[in-house]
């Protein structure tokens, strides 16, 4: 599920998506939403897939949003997986994404390097290089999802 008016990079996140799915033997089935009314109707579709799951792309609708996304996903059974640890922290299954404490300290080198008189434009763009795997185990249960002990072992954040 993804705005693709509040997050472009979304659309091309759900062409990457849909091709790892292919590849996969898994369905894929992007789900673009412009406004909170049709969050339901896109839950609902899901929700009456066995075996469906859900995917929120990183945006500021699904952020704005993220509670009526929760809560919803809860009511239909649906694990979801999120982009952002403060879905996973308000109740979502699991939150998978980059590290913002991590892109500021990076932001802030470059910050100073340009201080220091480097141009913008000479320096490398950059790509994250910190990810954070937090799991519900709440919200897992709530499921009826068990989470493998190796994956538990990864996470950098399992709340209960």
């Amino acid at each position: 599920m993804f705005n693709p008016q509040r997050g472009p990079y979304s659309v091309g996140i759900s062409y990457f998506a849909e091709e790892s799915a292919q590849r996969s033997a898994v369905q894929y089935v992007a789900a673009p939403v412009f406004g909170p009314q049709e969050i339901e109707s896109v839950l609902t579709r899901v929700a009456h897939d066995p075996g469906g799951g859900l995917i929120v792309s990183p945006d500021a609708f699904t952020v704005t949003h993220r509670k009526l996304i929760i809560d919803l996903a809860a009511r239909y059974g649906l694990p979801a997986v999120y982009s952002e640890r403060i879905f996973a922290a308000e109740g979502g299954l699991l939150s998978y994404g980059g590290d913002y404490v991590d892109h500021f300290r990076q932001a802030a080198t470059y910050v100073d390097r340009i201080l220091r008189g480097e141009k913008p434009g000479d320096l490398p763009v950059q790509q994250p290089s910190k990810f954070q795997l937090v799991l519900n185990l709440k919200t897992a249960k709530a499921l009826g999802l068990t989470i493998p002990p190796g994956v538990l072992a990864i996470a950098d954040e399992v709340i209960e």
